[in-house]
């Protein structure tokens, strides 16, 4: 009698077997003024695998705020190439990378940046403004996020009148409204307490494992970077591990 196919579930596939979204390839990052050089990062060579959750560790100035910022195409490497699902980014122009992080990137940053004259629903759907489609559509999609992170009965509310945490997962839900193939976060529990902290990092590993969310966060917690699938070191803008 045939045996039935046994078809892998994605959401269990190892690693290793899975696609490439993220190339760096001999990346290095020097800053320049008239009387001093400085090397943020020397010969970075990282993949970055679909549905991994990649911590990035190091002390403060060895480069992680800027390998993540070249990752999510806000700064541009001195040489060395990166390939964002595929495609080599190196000399693309300002509206096609615009385009990409609007569309396959998400950030959240430390710092929360949302907008105190705007109600929590209008901040997660700042990123759909830069998409066709119509109002309706933006709002549906932003409860939607909203609901992800548990704040929908707060989606009336300004930021001034949400704790840190909720402020965190305002960002979170705007950095995941418009469905991104890559999140990048930056010190996300940075300005959090412990439980606080505890809380923003559930909802990333729910994202990783449920949505299979792709995301790299920088940290200088290990407690938090031993939840993620591996560990980047650097140091001095270089990779130790």
């Amino acid at each position: 009698m045939n045996q039935p196919q046994i078809i892998p579930d994605p959401a269990i596939t190892s690693p290793n077997e899975r696609e490439t979204i993220l190339r760096l390839v001999d990346v290095k990052k020097v800053y320049r003024t008239d009387s001093m050089e400085t090397l943020a990062l020397n010969n970075i060579n990282l993949e970055v695998r679909e549905g991994e959750f990649i911590s990035i560790m190091g002390p403060s100035g060895c480069g992680k705020s800027t390998l993540l910022h070249i990752m999510g195409l806000i700064d541009d490497c001195s040489t060395g190439h990166l390939e964002l699902g595929g495609r080599k980014i190196n000399g693309m122009v300002d509206k096609d990378l615009a385009r990409i992080r609007n569309e396959e990137v998400g950030f959240v940053f430390q710092s929360f940046h949302l907008i105190n004259d705007l109600k929590v629903l209008d901040n997660v759907e700042i990123p759909l403004l830069y998409r066709r489609g119509a109002k309706d559509d933006r709002s549906d999609l932003a409860r939607e996020a909203l609901e992800r992170v548990g704040l929908t009965a707060r989606m009336k509310h300004y930021p001034s009148q949400l704790s840190g945490g909720q402020q965190q997962r305002v960002a979170i839900a705007r950095a995941i409204v418009g469905k991104p193939n890559l999140l990048l976060a930056d010190e996300p529990t940075g300005n959090l307490d412990s439980k606080m902290g505890s809380e923003i990092m559930d909802i990333l590993r729910t994202l990783n494992e449920e949505k299979g969310t792709t995301i790299v966060m920088v940290t200088h917690d290990e407690h938090l970077a031993t939840q993620t699938d591996r560990i980047v070191r650097l140091f001095d803008g270089r990779q130790v591990q």
